[in-house]
C-alpha cells in the first residue's frame, strides 16, 4: 500500500468557487424556502389546521429546507472546491 502523501503548500482560497455557490445557494434558498412557507400555508389550508398547526407546518418544512440547502452546499463544495494549494 501506498502511504498519502503530506504537501506543506499553504492553501487559498478559491474565491470564484465560493462565489458560485453562495450565489447558487442564495437562488436556490429563496425558493426552496418559498416554497417551505407557501406549502405550509396550502397544506394547512388542506387539511383545515388552524394557525397554530400552519405556522409548526411551515416551521417543519422550514427545516426540511435547511437541511436540503446544507446537503446543497456539501455537494456543491465538493464539485467545486472552496481551497487549492498555492
Amino acid at each position: 500500500m501506498s502511504s498519502p502523501t503530506t504537501s506543506s503548500a499553504p492553501r487559498q482560497i478559491a474565491w470564484p468557487s465560493v462565489i458560485t455557490v453562495i450565489s447558487a445557494a442564495i437562488l436556490i434558498g429563496a425558493e426552496v424556502f418559498g416554497a417551505a412557507f407557501a406549502g405550509g400555508w396550502a397544506l394547512s389550508l388542506l387539511f383545515g389546521l388552524e394557525d397554530t398547526g400552519a405556522h409548526i407546518l411551515q416551521a417543519v418544512l422550514f427545516l426540511l429546507g435547511v437541511a436540503i440547502m446544507a446537503s446543497f452546499v456539501r455537494n456543491a463544495q465538493r464539485i467545486e472546491p472552496f481551497t487549492r494549494r498555492a
